[in-house]
């Protein structure tokens, strides 16, 4: 266990203030072959004591804690000072303990919240897109009705598109799991984009090629991972094309500084101030449409963004609706 710098600071001044040595704190582990073994929590000076028996002085500072001095000429006035000086580290020790319990706590309470909402959002929106498969399936399969080639198409249609939202659905929620672990590791490189968003758009299919891209070919790389920046990128368009019903969505990118930004456009209805980080939170879809997905889309995108040293943001589009802006640094 790891404590705050107030124990450090506090062994340090002890140290000098009394001209030692070497002090520590040190706290009694597990015996293992019936030898008593002692971590040191936090040490001061050139020689500071690994045991008690190291020490030419300890005061106890807790069950199995002691503060162990070595060196210094101490009186019997010291001695009492330092008895006052224990307390601060016994108190010191006694906040630390309860900080990371807290601190665990939370945790604990974040990911239980984190895995109840999963299971009901994952139990919402597997359903619709299993019982259309089912349901399509389930009509071609029918001996007893001559279903006319359009009527097929459609089903097949129909079939093919619950198994990409699937797909995408089960994709975010790998790579949720992912970032929530603190195990995603990019490989930043210079990245060109109008090789990622080119290929980001084409992996939507069809239901895409309305959208207008404007990156110049002339602009200059940037540093990222090229197979995140893709999934940001379809991620962010997806969520536009929901938006831009009448107009299609827009993709424009260019160098700001010593960034460039590349900007996904919708002409939606916005979203307002104050719930723009909220629509980052996973499982969030405020004012959603009804579409596929447990909301995670926008959280994963700004996750691969801050992986890559970037930042993600939402900003209102000057003729109406929203931009999310993607910020990345200029390859060097």
């Amino acid at each position: 266990m790891q404590y705050d710098d107030p124990l450090a600071d506090l062994i340090v001044f002890v140290r000098s203030s009394f001209g030692l040595d070497g002090a520590s704190v040190l706290a009694r582990t597990e015996p293992t072959d019936g030898d008593v073994a002692w971590r040191m929590e936090a040490s001061a000076g050139s020689t500071p004591p690994g045991s008690p028996e190291e020490a030419e002085l300890t005061l106890p500072l807790g069950e199995g804690v002691v503060l162990a001095l070595v060196g210094g000429r101490l009186t019997g006035a010291d001695r009492q000072v330092l008895n006052a000086f224990a307390a601060q580290l016994t108190a010191a020790r006694e906040r630390a303990r309860l900080s990371d319990a807290a601190a665990q706590a939370t945790e604990l309470t974040e990911a239980n919240e984190l895995r109840t909402a999963l299971l009901q959002a994952v139990s919402h929106d597997l359903r619709k897109p299993l019982a259309s498969i089912k349901a399509s399936a389930s009509s071609l399969r029918q001996d007893d009705i001559e279903w006319s080639p359009q009527d097929e198409a459609a089903f097949l249609e129909t079939i093919e598109d619950e198994t990409d939202r699937l797909t995408a659905l089960v994709s975010n929620l790998l790579d949720m799991s992912r970032l929530q672990a603190g195990v995603l590791q990019p490989t930043l490189r210079p990245v060109n984009l109008e090789d990622v968003v080119p290929a980001a758009i084409a992996s939507l299919g069809d239901r895409a090629t309305g959208v207008v891209v404007d990156v110049p070919e002339t602009l200059d790389p940037v540093r990222a991972d090229a197979a995140l920046l893709e999934r940001v990128v379809a991620n962010l368009v997806e969520n536009a094309m929901r938006w831009s019903a009448d107009r299609p969505a827009r993709v424009t990118a260019g160098r700001v500084h010593d960034r460039v930004d590349v900007r996904i456009i919708d002409h939606g209805p916005g979203i307002k101030p104050a719930n723009r980080e909220q629509v980052f939170q996973p499982f969030q879809r405020l004012g959603d449409r009804g579409g596929t997905g447990v909301g995670l889309g926008l959280a994963v995108a700004r996750g691969f963004v801050r992986a890559m040293e970037g930042e993600l943001i939402i900003e209102d589009t000057p003729e109406g609706g929203t931009t999310a802006v993607v910020s990345l640094g200029v390859a060097s």
